[in-house]
């Protein structure tokens, strides 16, 4: 079997691109280099899309109580 071609199967099976299989792993491993070399965890980005949500929330709860003390 020559190399590449288990993933040409496995793209096949599961109606994929095999260049997207590729872009798949470089990504994976290139989101790994990152985090060890910034010796921090890798995150998911919808993790990180909830708590920017939770962010942009909190600030905006934060200026409406900013506002109810400025007018008492």
């Amino acid at each position: 079997m020559q190399p590449g071609s288990s993933v040409s199967l496995v793209a096949r099976r599961h109606g994929l691109s095999p260049s997207l299989l590729f872009s798949w792993k470089r990504r994976m491993i290139e989101g790994g280099h990152q985090a060890v070399h910034a010796d921090e965890d890798v995150v998911g980005t919808s993790h990180v899309r909830d708590l920017e949500k939770r962010v942009r929330d909190l600030e905006r709860l934060l200026g409406r109580k900013t506002m109810e003390v400025e007018i008492l």
